[in-house]
């Protein structure tokens, strides 16, 4: 018979000892309990001093994606606000997948009737890199009238939801993320070897410590994340789909409906994000710049 796991599933939204002051810079109207609020009087074209970097931060933390709707900005600016929040990361595959990109720093994810989309699985950006990214803004230049909307999941939510037992089980496991299953299937042979060298699968922990908020998270994703280190493949297989089942749960998601000139600016050590399929083939065009990581430490 199929075991139901049913019930509540409320988490927390923040770690004990979160500086909850209220915001004086903008309005928060959170989209979920735990995950994802849209963010009012702010204008992402505009210089952000120090006090409104504190309090976007703060928010990023508590919310770990933040919305922001009608944002008539450039990519120079959607690029000068990400640039505030670190170097900028450019994705060494992106130029196979989609030739012809102008700017290095700017993914331009154009889907249309001829290239539809194919980031419709729950994960977290390049986590097959040693230094996974940090975070990214996208922005929407344009949308489809019905569909294409982007979900995020709290993956400190998701780790917390499990059962105790589990938790403990997977503390100190490590596993191995790898991109030549996905990116490289669109790479002729020889630069797949390549570019395998310069980009061997890491290992990262299962569950990652998030380096500002101290929360743990888990940190494997079905697109990049292959076996965990130790277990037998069925093993190894059966705990993936247990650990990446809870962060399917839509306890532990929002969902963004896209409008014109809305951007999302979300925490990639928190999250995993899913890219919903179901606008083909309408035309869905956004700029996505990502912002460079470190490396993931886990509980040990």
């Amino acid at each position: 018979m199929l075991s139901l796991e049913i019930g509540p599933r409320v988490a927390a939204r923040t770690a004990p000892g979160f500086d909850d002051r209220p915001y004086e810079r903008f309005a928060v109207q959170p989209l979920s309990p735990t995950i994802g609020a849209e963010i009012s009087g702010v204008h992402l074209g505009d210089p952000v001093d120090d006090e409104l970097h504190a309090e976007l931060r703060r928010a990023l933390l508590e919310w770990k994606v933040l919305f922001f709707r009608d944002q008539d900005i450039t990519r120079d600016q959607q690029r000068d606000f990400a640039l505030r929040w670190g170097p900028l990361e450019q994705h060494p595959f992106y130029a196979f997948v989609h030739p012809g990109n102008d700017d290095a720093d700017v993914v331009t994810l154009a889907k249309d009737a001829t290239s539809g989309g194919a980031e419709n699985e729950w994960h977290a950006d390049v986590t097959w890199h040693s230094t996974p990214s940090w975070g990214a803004v996208l922005r929407a230049v344009e949308v489809p009238p019905v569909g294409g909307d982007t979900l995020w999941a709290d993956a400190a939510a998701a780790h917390d939801a499990l059962p105790e037992e589990l938790r403990e089980r997977i503390a100190d496991m490590t596993a191995v993320h790898d991109w030549q299953h996905t990116f490289g299937l669109a790479m002729e042979d020889a630069d797949r070897e390549r570019l395998a060298e310069q980009f061997p699968a890491p290992e990262h922990p299962v569950v990652r410590i998030h380096p500002e908020t101290g929360r743990r998270t888990l940190f494997v994703n079905a697109i990049f994340t292959t076996r965990i280190v130790g277990l037998p493949e069925d093993e190894s297989d059966a705990l993936l789909r247990r650990l990446t089942r809870e962060l399917s749960r839509p306890e532990h998601q929002c969902r963004f409906r896209w409008t014109p000139g809305a951007v999302a600016f979300w925490d990639n050590r928190a999250t995993q994000h899913y890219a919903a399929s179901d606008y083909w083939p309408q035309r869905r065009v956004m700029d996505r710049i990502s912002i460079a990581g470190d490396v993931p430490v886990g509980p040990t």
